[in-house]
């Protein structure tokens, strides 16, 4: 699909924003197809409406699109430097596009004067308290789509995720279609849909659908650089009172994926409709999970304990991934109910610790 794009686009939205604060409606549209270079920021209390454009980052940029007033600020390092009430919506096929992959990777961030890998999201909140997302195409991300740090009280829905579904093979031939023993050869690796990481509660999301080339929804608990950088001073680490319903998607990795480890607590999340749509597509050969629980293999200082992960309820899965669901490490308070299988899929990996139920 040829788009006739102009440039500028960043400049041009920053504008409508400055004219809507000015004006004292709060409010801007974006209609059109941009090429964006540097990110936008949204300030509190404001309305931002995508209605029908196309914003497709710059080749060989290292930049979000969309990030908070005051994200990586120091003031948004404190609870009283949060932003607030922020709503981003999308009509008419809204899309939010990565564009020509820029290399940067999580292998070789940091180095040769490449940034951090997060300036890969096409959207970055970090201490947010109050937001809604919805109606958006998000294709192409160059890393996870859309990832949120200490954010809490938000929605969002009806978002469609379109990865790059692309390999490159040992003569450096591109390809289309992913295959599990040839995962070095893809080219963008770690192509998450939503991202919630650690401090975020109280968020919804539903009403996900797509193809990712890792998790379509990873709520992930951890004490990475990442959460070093944006942690808010005076906030709980805990990742909690998340609820997702209604996911219809496919993804090379999983699905619905929870992970905490490192003394992050993750509790008090419902999982209620997931169904894996792999069978649709030609993205990949399986996937591997519908929902994952844990992990084996250790990405924090240590793995969480039963009293750090609780409370998970996993409702209405159908699946035709290599597993329906896979409980890993120590947890407690775990419940399932309406699993279905298809095509062979398996309904439980457990590996847990505890089988305290």
């Amino acid at each position: 699909m040829n788009i006739a794009y102009k440039v500028g686009g960043s400049e041009y939205i920053r504008r409508l924003i400055k004219d809507a604060i000015s004006d004292g409606s709060r409010t801007a549209t974006v209609v059109g197809n941009y090429i964006i270079d540097e990110a936008i920021r949204l300030p509190s209390d404001f309305t931002l409406i995508l209605d029908g454009c196309h914003l497709r980052l710059a080749d060989g940029c290292y930049s979000n699109i969309f990030v908070n007033e005051h994200h990586d600020t120091e003031l948004g390092r404190t609870v009283e430097g949060a932003d607030r009430n922020i709503t981003l919506l999308g009509r008419s096929s809204a899309t939010l596009d990565g564009g020509e992959y820029n290399g940067l990777s999580e292998r070789n961030q940091l180095t040769d004067e490449r940034p951090p890998i997060w300036k890969n999201n096409l959207l970055l909140f970090t201490n947010v308290d109050g937001f809604h997302i919805s109606g958006i195409r998000c294709v192409s991300q160059r890393w996870w789509a859309l990832n949120f740090i200490y954010c809490r009280n938000g929605y969002i829905g009806d978002m469609y995720f379109l990865a790059s579904d692309v390999g490159v093979d040992e003569n450096g031939e591109r390809y289309h279609g992913l295959i599990r023993e040839r995962y070095d050869e893809v080219l963008i690796k770690n192509a998450d849909g939503v991202d919630i990481r650690q401090g975020c509660n109280n968020i919804t999301i539903e009403n996900i659908s797509g193809f990712t080339e890792d998790d379509t929804i990873a709520i992930t608990g951890l004490n990475g650089a990442l959460e070093r950088a944006f942690a808010v001073r005076g906030l709980p680490p805990d990742i909690s009172h998340i609820k997702v319903k209604g996911v219809a998607a496919s993804a090379f990795c999983t699905i619905v994926r929870l992970l905490n480890q490192g003394g992050v607590p993750l509790h008090d999340i419902e999982i209620d409709g997931v169904r894996d749509t792999s069978g649709e597509n030609s993205y990949f050969d399986l996937g591997l999970y519908a929902v994952r629980v844990g992990d084996v293999r250790l990405y924090g200082e240590r793995h969480a304990t039963a009293d750090e992960t609780y409370n998970i309820s996993i409702r209405n899965v159908y699946a035709r991934n290599t597993y329906a669901v896979s409980l890993a490490g120590d947890m407690k308070g775990i419940t399932m109910e309406g699993i279905e299988c298809a095509d062979g899929c398996k309904m439980l990996l457990d590996e847990r610790i505890s089988q305290t139920k």
